[in-house]
């Protein structure tokens, strides 16, 4: 992999060049991995950033409490990400202790695993419904219309979202988390549309409570916000802010875990087989499949809070970190044979729902989904195969995660 020239203009390294990361991900990670632990990059807004690549260190340093994940931590000329308001952006991917541990400790109950397993039949229901609506086609595009489709229905219910107001969800999250280069307002029109379905969502759950989860943190936040102690309370940000990153978080990787395992069992017939005979393997494949072709590449930008060393290599403090997913879970030196698919060989590990105090808080949610999502399928339609050649599949153009465009199947 050839390096460019620093064309931000700081002092350092020169940038390595992330296009082979879009281009042919694995094997763009395996050179960069072999070559050393840390690399210079053009991080996800185009400002530079370290790349962490080896799994030992990303691993390490997804709990390591020297990197914040508040940006106020960020060097003058760092990190500039999304432009989000201040309702949308004091979310849990930008706290740190005590702020994060408080938020947190609020929603946690909602994703136990006792709570999200009675969940389960009525996913099954949401499920089967969709594949009714499809079969008589004979083929679809798999993402658009059924993993697309099922965690968006299954967030929206839990959060107690309006059927009327889920239309233009997709669409949203699509500009923010793939911007297109042909519409630079998007992302920004995005936001405000997010900003206001949110408050106009938590004025009518105010008005008229239900028996979901939105009503009950608008319940804390209203029957506790006053007490004056300061003592695990949401401020009205941090509310907004927790709705958009559930909805946010719960819809975009669940789509892309259900599509990419569809793909990997596709491509592995055998394996396909052994779980549409005995749907009860789908719980051990699930770390595997997520290791194999998870939608996380990167994990949630950090910044060091005093100069630390990775592999040799010292990263000024405020600096932007970014820890290679993808990269760590094909490291030969935790993998055997890292790049095969062979949910047998019982691998465990995987960073995929993250590690740490910042573990995924939906893991629950969404080993359920997809497990059920893809029980459903493979029973449903024994002759499901690709409607496209393999190598006309395209993926979304960014190292941010790991998800199709498209995924044309047939039955």
């Amino acid at each position: 992999m050839q390096n460019t020239a620093n064309a931000a203009g700081t002092d350092g390294p020169e940038l390595v060049d992330t296009a082979p990361l879009i281009e042919d991900l694995y094997p763009a990670l395996a050179k960069l991995r072999e070559a050393g632990p840390v690399h210079r990059i053009a991080g996800t807004d185009g400002r530079p950033a370290w790349l962490v690549t080896r799994y030992e260190d990303v691993r390490r340093l997804f709990a390591d409490p020297r990197l914040a994940l508040d940006k106020r931590h960020a060097a003058p000329g760092n990190y500039s990400g999304f432009s989000l308001p201040p309702a949308l952006d004091a979310n849990l991917l930008n706290m740190d202790p005590p702020d994060h541990t408080r938020v947190r400790r609020l929603v946690v109950k909602a994703f136990t695993p006792g709570r999200v397993e009675k969940m389960r039949e009525p996913v099954r229901r949401v499920a089967e419904e969709l594949l009714d609506a499809i079969e008589p086609e004979g083929r679809a595009d798999l993402l658009a219309v059924y993993a697309g489709q099922l965690p968006i229905i299954v967030i929206c219910d839990l959060l107690g979202v309006p059927q009327r107001d889920r239309r233009d969800f997709r669409a949203w999250s699509d500009a923010l988390i793939t911007p297109d280069p042909a519409r630079p307002r998007a992302a920004k029109e995005a936001v405000g549309s997010m900003l206001r379905f949110y408050t106009e969502l938590i004025a009518k759950k105010r008005a008229e409570p239900a028996d979901d989860l939105l009503s009950d943190l608008i319940r804390v936040r209203d029957d506790e916000a006053g007490d004056g102690d300061g003592d695990g309370r949401l401020s009205e940000d941090e509310l907004t802010s927790l709705a958009f990153l559930i909805l946010l978080a719960g819809y975009e990787n669940t789509v892309h875990l259900i599509a990419n395992s569809v793909l990997t069992l596709l491509d592995h017939p055998t394996v396909l087989q052994e779980l549409r005979d005995d749907p009860s393997g789908l719980a051990a494949a699930f770390d595997e499949l997520a290791r194999c072709e998870g939608p996380v590449s990167l994990g949630i930008r950090r910044f060091p809070l005093e100069d630390i060393e990775i592999g040799g290599v010292t990263i000024p403090a405020g600096e932007t970190v970014l820890l290679s997913v993808a990269s760590a879970h094909r490291d030969p030196a935790q993998f055997k044979d890292p790049d095969e698919f062979n949910p047998h060989l019982g691998r465990s590990g995987h960073l995929a729902l993250g590690h740490g105090i910042h573990y995924c808080l939906g893991a629950p949610l969404a080993r359920m989904e997809m497990e059920t999502a893809l029980a459903a399928l493979l029973r449903r339609f024994p002759a499901l195969r690709l409607d496209v050649p393999r190598e006309r599949l395209q993926w979304r153009p960014t190292i941010r995660a790991r998800g199709l465009i498209s995924l044309p199947v047939a039955w």
